[in-house]
């Protein structure tokens, strides 16, 4: 520490204090980034504001994914971030964070957007097919029940144009989906008109939930 800070080791559980007049700085010490390290650090802002955790310089890059979530962890903890470096002419210490005040108003706006699609992929499911926390399952998504929907419609009714789907209640991606065919279920059999494959009725009838809500709807 500098700027006329006097540091002592292992005071009261704190594994590092810097002192300057009534200023009091903490940095909790461990070899790695850990739930009992952040938990350690929590406790230690009864006691000051300028909370610190002190890690190993990770070997992953600063700018992956997994590591800038975890510096928004520690932001949104309202904590400060040190880096350690051991190189032969001794040790390195990096601060990557400051401990400020957290703005969730100027986050949540940020990700303004994201809120606003996952607010969209509610409206648009029919009902809840998937299970929290899985990630070997394949996920129900609003634009997969609306390719369910027109595999469906195509099926009963026969070849339709985008139009007519539509007026039938697929929606206003009909033609989109249709043209994009991303899950390969549909063909063109002429000029703006589409059926459904072999491959969309072997495929719809994996989904007989939803079969059946559209059935009744």
């Amino acid at each position: 520490m500098k700027k006329g800070f006097t540091v002592h080791g292992e005071v009261q559980h704190c594994d590092l204090t810097a002192v300057l007049d009534d200023e009091l700085i903490v940095v909790e010490l461990k070899l790695g980034l850990t739930v009992d390290l952040l938990v350690q650090a929590a406790k230690r802002q009864r006691l000051t504001d300028n909370v610190y955790i002190a890690i190993p310089k990770p070997k992953t890059r600063l700018s992956s994914k997994k590591w800038q979530d975890i510096c928004h962890l520690v932001k949104r903890l309202e904590l400060g971030l040190m880096v350690v470096s051991f190189l032969k002419s001794g040790a390195k210490v990096e601060v990557l964070i400051s401990p400020t005040p957290f703005d969730r108003a100027k986050s949540m706006q940020r990700n303004k957007k994201k809120r606003e699609r996952i607010l969209a992929e509610i409206k648009g499911r029919h009902a809840d097919y998937n299970v929290g926390g899985s990630n070997k399952t394949k996920i129900m998504t609003a634009y997969k029940e609306n390719c369910i929907h027109i595999a469906y419609l195509l099926e009963k009714f026969g070849a339709l144009t985008p139009k007519k789907l539509r007026e039938m209640g697929a929606g206003d991606k009909t033609l989109s989906i249709l043209t994009k065919n991303y899950y390969g279920w549909f063909e063109k059999v002429q000029r703006g008109i589409y059926s459904i494959n072999d491959k969309g009725k072997q495929e719809l009838a994996d989904y007989p939930e939803h079969v059946k809500y559209f059935t009744e709807k």
